[in-house]
């Protein structure tokens, strides 16, 4: 039995630990106890320790005998986190999402001998994991990924609830989105170039550029690459408003004689109406267009990821959907199925046909499915 170390229980940490519970001795590190209390509720058998990890010297002694260690923190922790636990020799699988390029700390990782594994979720994550896959198995022209997290009841205003840190949700709507066009990276707004789409068994949604392409841009040469964030109709026009007035600016601002970022007003009014709640039912879903040419033929690859709450275990799809492919990544390192020194981006893993596949069979043992339609067109 392997020794896991779980940084951060929240919805997605909660999920990692359990499922590692199964079949590894897990402990879980956070600062709320109150999140800490729900895993000894739940009686997955993890050993508990609350501790602020801001604070990356309290990391040695917690880490010092672990096989991997599972960062699930915030991003805005994450690099820091990520550079001590390189420096401590730890392997890793980071879920974490750090707004920083970790691909920086590649040549550390490898003098240390360290595996890290990054953006190890569902996007990034399980769609970086497709393109590897495909881009050394043919020709790739264009590579499109739309994905999102919704609830299925739509409530006026934002018909949205957060199924992941609000904080980085806001980072969608205000970060330049990066994407490749003509074998060149170009930088177009958030909420950028919005597209209708109809999903089944949704419905209708739209589809707005958003920055996940990540380590793609550096690792693939593929000439055509973009990711594009969904949400139900209406909800661009909304945040576009909020953003373009102000309400998301950095920049502090005089009221009655105090100074405030207009942000943390927005967050604080907004948050508890994209608050989930326990047994709030939603829903992940993933689309993946590959095209291209192999063996001398037009192709296209559609993959689809469509997951919905759990009601027997009461974890959201995000959770599962995320969570699920850290674990399957976490399992590889842990049976010596991947080692690689270096910060290893998810498309990496991709390029391995075994590692590809035992990670798609990983998310089917957990009704975590991702079907694929091949279309051929041998006369383009």
């Amino acid at each position: 039995m392997k020794k896991v170390t779980v940084l951060g229980s929240g919805r997605v940490g909660h999920a990692i630990a359990a499922d590692l519970a199964n079949q590894h001795a897990v402990t879980v590190v956070d600062q709320e106890p109150s999140r800490l209390m729900a895993l000894e509720q739940f009686g997955h058998g993890s050993k508990l320790i609350q501790t602020d990890l801001s604070a990356t010297d309290r990391l040695a002694p917690i880490v010092r005998e672990t096989d991997l260690v599972i960062n699930a923190l915030p991003g805005y922790l994450g690099y820091r986190i990520l550079e001590t636990l390189i420096g401590l020799g730890r392997d890793i699988v980071d879920i974490s999402f750090l707004p920083e390029n970790p691909l920086d700390l590649d040549e550390k990782a490898r003098r240390a001998g360290v595996t890290a594994v990054i953006d190890a979720g569902v996007a990034p994550g399980l769609s970086n994991l497709i393109a590897g896959y495909h881009a050394v198995r043919m020709q790739v022209e264009n590579f499109v990924c739309y994905v999102g997290g919704l609830p299925f009841k739509r409530t006026y205003p934002y018909q949205y609830k957060a199924p992941f840190s609000p904080v980085d949700v806001i980072e969608e709507y205000t970060r330049p989105a990066r994407l490749v066009e003509n074998g060149r990276v170009v930088t177009r707004p958030a909420l950028s170039e919005p597209e209708l789409i109809d999903f089944e068994p949704i419905g209708t949604l739209e589809a707005f550029n958003t920055d996940g392409l990540r380590s793609l841009l550096q690792t693939l040469k593929i000439p055509n690459m973009k990711e594009k964030t969904l949400r139900y109709p209406g909800h661009i026009d909304l945040m576009r408003v909020l953003r373009e007035t102000g309400f998301f600016s950095t920049q502090p601002v005089e009221i009655g004689g105090s100074w405030i970022r207009p942000i943390d007003m927005t967050t604080r009014v907004i948050f508890p109406h994209w608050q989930t709640v326990p047994g709030d039912d939603e829903f992940t879903l993933m689309q993946i267009n590959v095209e291209g040419f192999e063996a001398g033929c037009k192709v296209r690859y559609e993959y689809r990821l469509f997951d919905r709450f759990d009601s027997a275990t009461g974890t959201s799809s995000m959770a599962r959907t995320t969570g699920y492919t850290c674990t399957a990544i976490a399992n590889l390192l842990l049976n010596q199925d991947f080692h690689q020194a270096g910060v290893i981006p998810p498309e990496r893993l991709g390029e391995s046909q075994p590692c590809f596949e035992k990670i798609l069979a990983y998310l089917r043992e957990r009704r975590v499915a991702v079907t694929v339609n091949r279309v051929e067109n041998s006369g383009a």
